[in-house]
């Protein structure tokens, strides 16, 4: 089409071994690539080629007085920061460029994604390029932003900085939002290795955004967990955990604590699933996440229910990110991530002439990582023996009615189980309750005004207890 094309670098050499003919950059600087290929393209010659106004004659009588050769298109991809995490590769001349460019769209044209190029040809061939330069000075912009945020966050020790961005890549559009006629789409954070990064649909039903945060509940719940782990999620909560001996003994285990509430729920293990586990499910289940999923297996799912979604996320990182997001009108909170768990249970303590035994001991600290990813306010019941929850009141707004809900669930596994509460008892009245209904021990956090009521109360009943000293909400 006529154009002339100033390269630099490695994109220089390919293209002239591509048998295309390129302007060296030096020869527009009059200056040597140099420090190690920090200084090429910055230059006077090459941003005023970009930023004159082409409209404003006295931008053009000075362009030609300084010998400035206009710059009609800026095609650039940065330095990879975001896969290599280094000062090396903080790009400065492609980002002044794109700025210089993106400012200047009325007279420029810039590209920074791959994906556009077609588009642009197309656009030139049909004399209509003019009506996408808007639009690509606000996706080079949008780049601009993300690849500064990534750098920021780099350099940045500071977890609550004065001025904060936050970088995010498009994964995928989602079916609808929380309702069918809410549109959404999920972002990832390309600095925090994910899971939710690597999903990938095998079969069935694309996601709407709370299938996708229901995911993202079930990975927090067994992400807990090295021992085979299983969830069934609702509306982003547990109504089933449990551990096993194997992944299949762990998935019946988390259906069977509340087989009502896991009609359309969604499953999320932090094992691969084989047959065996395949065989578990039933034909309500609405979606099903898993590390991997054997072949054989997922021929099974397949055949269970067309609409049944099928998908796979890889190996479950450990928790990378320091803090977490809340997002609220206008704006969001950030916090420390609650990830150190198994450190606070050296803090525990008996608070009660009954103490635990270490059967007890060790269900309460399962109960607390169970209870520690239930919406609060929460109240388990945990099995005496085996690794799981048989009852859940969680999302009250009393922890009384939370405690009536999760002993009503579990009915006659009550008793001789554990009662985990993921803040303290004001009253003693769910203390009582527990009792009737033959709960052994509880854990909770302690902290009350009426701890010493509460504890005195536990004491003529006979149950254990133990302080934590630590709340473990999660909204």
């Amino acid at each position: 089409m006529g154009f002339e094309i100033i390269s630099t670098g490695g994109t220089a050499k390919t293209l002239i071994e591509a048998g295309i003919k390129i302007i060296p950059i030096e020869k527009v600087t009059k200056n040597p690539e140099s420090f190690d290929g920090r200084m090429k393209t910055i230059s006077f010659q090459i941003e005023g080629g970009i930023l004159f106004d082409r409209s404003n004659k006295t931008h053009q009588k000075q362009a030609k007085d300084l010998g400035i050769i206009p710059i009609d298109m800026v095609v650039c991809n940065f330095y990879p920061f975001e896969q290599k995490n280094s000062i090396e590769n903080i790009d400065i001349g492609g980002p002044t460029m794109v700025r210089a460019a993106a400012k200047n769209y009325k007279h420029v044209t810039v590209i920074v994604d791959p994906n556009d190029y077609i588009k642009v040809i197309k656009s030139l061939e049909d004399n209509k390029l003019n009506t996408l330069k808007k639009a690509l000075a606000a996706k080079a912009f949008r780049l601009l932003t993300y690849y500064d945020s990534l750098v920021s966050r780099y350099l940045t020790e500071d977890v609550f900085p004065e001025k904060i961005t936050i970088p995010g890549k498009k994964i995928m559009d989602l079916r609808y939002g929380e309702n069918p006629h809410q549109k959404a789409a999920f972002y990832a954070d390309p600095q925090i290795r994910s899971s939710l990064q690597f999903l990938k649909k095998h079969w069935g039903r694309d996601l709407s955004l709370v299938n996708i945060t229901d995911i993202n509940a079930g990975i927090e719940s067994v992400r807990l967990f090295r021992e085979p782990c299983s969830v069934v999620i609702k509306h982003n909560t547990p109504c089933g955990i449990s551990l096993g001996n194997t992944i299949s003994q762990a998935l019946e285990r988390a259906i069977d604590a509340d087989t009502e509430s896991a009609f359309g729920g969604i499953i999320v293990v932090n094992k691969p699933i084989d047959l065996a586990c395949a065989k578990v499910v039933g034909p309500h289940i609405d979606i099903i996440a898993a590390p991997k999923i054997e072949k054989n297996a997922f021929e099974y799912l397949k055949s269970l229910r067309k609409s049944m979604g099928i998908y796979t996320f890889g190996n479950i990182p450990p928790v990378t990110s320091k803090y977490q997001i809340k997002w609220l009108e206008g704006g969001f909170v950030i916090q420390d991530a609650d990830s150190d768990i198994d450190k606070s249970f050296k803090n525990w303590k008996v608070v009660t002439k009954e103490k635990p035994t270490k059967k007890q001991l060790e269900q309460m600290k399962i109960g607390w990582k169970f209870a520690s990813r239930i919406k609060s306010n929460t109240v388990i019941v945990v099995d005496k023996n085996t690794p799981m929850t048989r009852g859940i009141g969680s999302g009250q707004t009393s922890r009384v009615k939370s405690t009536k809900i999760a002993l009503a669930d579990c009915g006659k596994y009550a008793k001789g189980a554990i009662l985990v509460s993921d803040s303290f008892f004001p009253f003693d009245d769910s203390v009582k309750l527990a009792a009737e209904h033959g709960i052994s021990a509880i854990v909770q956090q302690g902290g009350s005004i009426n701890d010493q009521k509460v504890i005195d109360t536990a004491d003529k009943l006979g149950v254990a207890m133990m302080f934590t000293g630590r709340r473990a909400f999660w909204h």
